[in-house]
C-alpha cells in the first residue's frame, strides 16, 4: 500500500502521553477532633479536595466517619474496643466529630466463643434524653459453677429467654435515663456488662458479658451550640475562623468613654 493513501498510518497515537500529576497537590489536610470526654482530642489528619468553584471542601468532610481504637483515644489497654466518630462541623482547619457507633474487634469476639457453653445475645432500640435513637447489642456466655462435675454448662431455652429479657431491661433502663455523652462514658469502662452479669446471676451464672455493638439509628436536628459544648468550646468563631477554647476567653475591659 502506498504511503499517503491510508490516513490511519500517517497519524500517531491518539492523545499521546498523559502528564503524571500528584493528586495530593490539590488537597488540603484537616485535623480530626474527638469530643471532650475522650482523653486524646486530636485523632488524626484527613485530606479533602480543595474548594473549587461551587464545590466546597467542607461539604466533602461533613458526614465522613472515622474508626478509632478506644486505646488510642484514652491511652488505656482497651485495644479490643473500636469507636466510630462522625464529622458534623468544620471550624477553621478542625473537623468537629460526634459519637457515631461502637464495636468489638473481630479477634476479641472470636476469642470469647468456646465449646461446652451457651451463647446468649440480645438487642434493643433505645432513645436517649437528647433525642438519639440507638440500637444496642449485648453478648454473654454461660459460666461453669465451681461445684459442678459436668463437662458442659448449657442453659435451657426458658433460662435463655429470661437472660435476654434481663439484658434488654438493663440496657433500656440505663440508656433511656441519660444523654448520649453520659451513655458513652458508661460504655467505656464496661460497667454495663458487669451490671448485667450481676443481675443475671440469679437466673444462670454468666461470664464475658459485653455490650458488643452500638449503632446510631437516628439523630436529632443538628445544633452547632450543642456540638461546641460537647467539644468544650465557648463562644463562636473568631475573626480568622478559629474557635475560642475553654479557658482562653478573656472578658474585655469596659470603655471609660464612648
Amino acid at each position: 500500500m502506498a504511503v499517503g493513501k491510508n490516513k490511519k498510518l500517517m497519524k500517531g497515537k491518539k492523545g499521546g502521553k498523559k502528564k503524571v500529576v500528584d493528586v495530593f497537590t490539590k488537597k488540603d489536610w484537616y485535623s480530626v477532633k474527638a469530643p471532650s470526654y475522650f482523653q486524646k482530642r486530636e485523632v488524626c489528619k484527613t485530606p479533602v479536595n480543595r474548594t473549587a468553584g461551587t464545590k466546597l471542601s467542607a461539604d466533602g468532610l461533613r458526614g465522613r466517619v472515622f474508626e478509632v481504637s478506644l486505646a488510642d483515644l484514652n491511652g488505656d489497654e482497651s485495644t479490643y474496643r473500636k469507636i466510630k466518630l462522625c464529622c458534623e462541623e468544620i471550624q477553621g482547619n478542625d473537623c468537629l466529630t460526634n459519637f457515631h457507633g461502637m464495636d468489638l474487634t473481630t479477634d476479641k469476639l472470636r476469642s470469647l466463643v468456646k465449646k461446652w457453653r451457651s451463647l446468649v445475645e440480645a438487642f434493643v432500640d433505645v432513645k436517649t434524653t437528647d433525642g438519639y435513637v440507638l440500637r444496642m447489642f449485648c453478648i454473654g456466655f454461660t459460666k461453669k459453677q465451681a461445684n459442678s462435675q459436668r463437662k458442659t454448662c448449657y442453659a435451657q431455652s426458658a433460662q435463655k429467654r429470661a437472660l435476654r429479657a434481663k439484658m434488654v431491661e438493663i440496657m433500656s433502663k440505663e440508656a433511656s435515663t441519660c444523654d448520649l455523652k453520659e451513655l458513652v462514658i458508661k460504655l467505656m469502662p464496661e460497667t454495663l456488662g458487669k451490671d448485667i452479669e450481676k443481675a443475671c446471676n440469679s437466673i444462670y451464672p454468666l461470664q464475658d458479658v459485653y455490650i458488643r455493638k452500638v449503632k446510631v439509628l437516628k439523630k436529632p436536628r443538628f445544633d452547632v451550640s450543642k456540638l461546641l459544648e460537647l467539644h468544650g468550646e465557648v463562644g463562636s468563631a473568631g475573626e480568622k475562623g478559629a474557635v475560642a477554647r475553654s479557658g482562653e476567653f478573656v472578658e474585655p475591659k469596659p470603655l471609660e468613654s464612648v
